[in-house]
């Protein structure tokens, strides 16, 4: 019964040993920022197709570029439809109460909804075999503490479960 009190250095160390054993380094992401004149919400209405630099030897400059091209065709569908309904919504705000503003949020959501099923569709289709993924996500802008919505281009992280202190 002496023993049901102490505690053991040797457990802690080894358990110390093991979580430094798991660490990996991840290299920083790849931000696709929108290169638009507009925005609506954080969302630009279109992104740079331009090929980074930390993507070569990864992706085919002509698969990035026809992902890109895809994302800028959903928003050049969607993003002046949001447009008109924020306008008219505006104009209406002191009249409803700022009730007239809750169609341009839905589109909105809408919007950022058709960007993630055509970006998950990509990952399923090119990106995940290549261990990259696509995702819609904010950041805050540069100029200003307002956020606005980037593609995100992250490397895979693989564990071995089996290896992996539960």
């Amino acid at each position: 019964m002496a023993d049901f009190d102490a505690i053991y250095e040797e457990e802690d160390v080894n358990e110390q040993n093991l979580e430094e054993h798991y660490v990996t380094m991840v290299p920083d992401p790849i931000v696709i920022r929108g290169a638009g004149n507009m925005t609506v919400f954080g969302l630009s209405n279109k992104f740079e197709s331009e090929f980074p630099n930390g993507l070569v030897s990864r992706v085919a400059p002509e698969e990035f570029k026809a992902t890109v091209m895809r994302v800028n065709s959903v928003l050049k569908k969607t993003l002046p439809v949001n447009v008109k309904w924020l306008f008219c919504g505006c104009v209406c705000c002191c009249c409803t109460l700022g009730c007239s503003l809750w169609p341009v949020v839905c589109l909105s959501k809408r919007t950022q909804h058709s960007l993630n099923k055509l970006l998950e569709w990509e990952n399923s289709r090119l990106y995940h075999k290549l261990g990259l993924h696509w995702r819609l996500t904010k950041q805050r802008c540069d100029s200003s503490s307002m956020m606005e919505y980037s593609n995100l281009f992250l490397r895979y992280q693989y564990t071995d479960l089996t290896k992996r202190k539960m």
